[in-house]
């Protein structure tokens, strides 16, 4: 192939194998977090997010995420790769961007697609039909994803007018964040939501989840320099360090708090550090990186409980880690980067540049928060008046698992017979999970 750098190529498959390792990691995650009679509920919502994207993603996605790249119109991409065609015509062609073929990044940013989706179950975990997560999962990535994923990186109007997001900061966390927000309000709170026992039940499966989620994201955040080079090993320092430093923060706040340390405050900092290190991975100093994760592990604690003051349920706190998070860490370009690490050639605050990358930084950020919250609301708004979307109030105390899945986490005796063969009866799901 014309062009192929076969380094940078084998660098972008290995960051795509990563970001796919995010999917299930998060799977874990989640699973943990959840009641022992959700857990299967919860796995099965980001598997199917594998499927459902990548086959979207591919047959038109792609094509309304990055077009032929041209950025002519500033909100929506075109139907220059509809269907695949283009990577089925240039499969022998030329190389693309840094020597890599087309056909590795289309894997590249599909594998983004999906860790988005699968971001926003968390926040609906109990309660919501499956088969109205996977059409709102189907819909919401073509007309929430796309569109934002081009306005960020495909020439759209956010990258037009100078803001900056390396890996994904406003694209995929705020954006998912956001849009569980809007979905959680419509799905509803959990039965006895406010003085219910809704604590993790697997706090092993947690730890194993966030330290893959921070394994696979080296790939998401490296890989976004889009070549094995200096800014890759950059993107891999920051991640690490700001990572580090959120943990470190986090079990602070908690000290300070009165709270013990524990593996949930402890992995809740891993997500806070990666998410807000995301969008300036590339382009800031390690110090920079630092001072970014430290902050996101102060502030996230305290957002979370805002849901409880809010009244929404947000039952993983989506929006209280990637919503938050993801906000901080795409406001923070405007304060940490500088000019030799951009494109734009700008520096931030700190570096003497002014307030004006600051502004654009919140202004574009809000913008996309804003636009994904109501497009989800909307979208869980038709489902509910359609086919419904929140299973009923006899499932749900039994368990969503054994009524949208006729499976159990853990085959435990209960009776004399194992929890699939004899389910519990509404009103007593606490004796499964004891």
């Amino acid at each position: 192939m014309e062009g192929l750098d076969t380094g940078n190529t084998a660098w972008i498959l290995t960051s795509a194998a990563l970001v796919l390792l995010m999917t299930p990691a998060l799977a874990l995650f989640y699973g943990g977090l959840t009641r022992a009679k959700s857990v299967i509920n919860m796995m099965m919502k980001c598997l199917v997010a594998i499927g459902l994207v990548s086959v979207v993603w591919v047959l038109v996605g792609e094509s309304l995420a990055i077009g032929d790249g041209s950025g002519d119109n500033p909100l929506i991409g075109d139907f220059t790769s509809l269907f695949g065609s283009r990577h089925a015509i240039e499969v022998l062609g030329e190389a693309g961007l840094s020597g890599v073929p087309n056909a590795v990044w289309t894997a590249f940013g599909m594998m983004f697609a999906i860790i988005t989706v699968a971001l926003i179950a968390g926040a609906v975990a109990d309660r919501m039909k499956f088969s109205a997560w996977v059409v709102f999962a189907t819909v919401w990535v073509i007309v929430v994803y796309c569109p934002v994923a081009y306005w960020v990186w495909g020439g759209g109007w956010i990258e037009d007018w100078g803001v900056l997001d390396f890996a994904g900061g406003t694209a995929v966390h705020v954006n998912a964040g956001a849009a569980a927000l809007g979905l959680a309000i419509v799905v509803g709170r959990r039965i006895g939501w406010k003085d219910g026992n809704f604590a993790p039940h697997n706090l092993p499966l947690v730890l194993l989840g966030a330290g893959l989620l921070w394994f696979g994201w080296f790939g998401f955040n490296a890989g976004s320099a889009f070549a094995a080079d200096g800014f890759a090993g950059l993107a891999f320092l920051n991640t690490q360090v700001a990572t580090a430093a959120a943990v470190l923060a986090w079990l602070l706040i908690d000290r300070l708090r009165g709270i013990k340390p524990s593996i949930i405050g402890g992995c809740s900092g891993v997500v806070a550090g990666l998410v807000a290190i995301t969008p300036a991975a590339g382009y800031v100093t390690p110090l920079g990186a630092i001072a970014i994760g430290a902050v996101a592990g102060i502030i996230c604690p305290f957002a979370i409980g805002l849901k409880h003051k809010f009244g929404f349920d947000d039952a993983l706190d989506v929006v209280g880690l990637h919503m938050v998070a993801g906000f901080w860490g795409s406001v923070s370009l405007g304060l940490f980067t500088f000019a030799e690490s951009n494109a734009l050639g700008v520096d931030g605050l700190f570096y003497g540049g002014g307030f004006e990358l600051l502004g654009k930084q919140a202004a574009a950020t809000g913008v996309v928060l804003v636009y994904s919250a109501v497009v989800a609301f909307l979208i869980g708004l038709i489902l509910k008046f359609t086919m419904g979307i929140r299973i009923s109030e006899e499932e749900e105390l039994a368990g969503i698992d054994a009524a949208q899945h006729g499976e159990a986490g853990y085959d435990l005796p209960v009776n004399g017979n194992t929890s699939v063969d004899a389910p519990v009866a509404a009103g007593e799901p606490e004796k499964v999970n004891a």
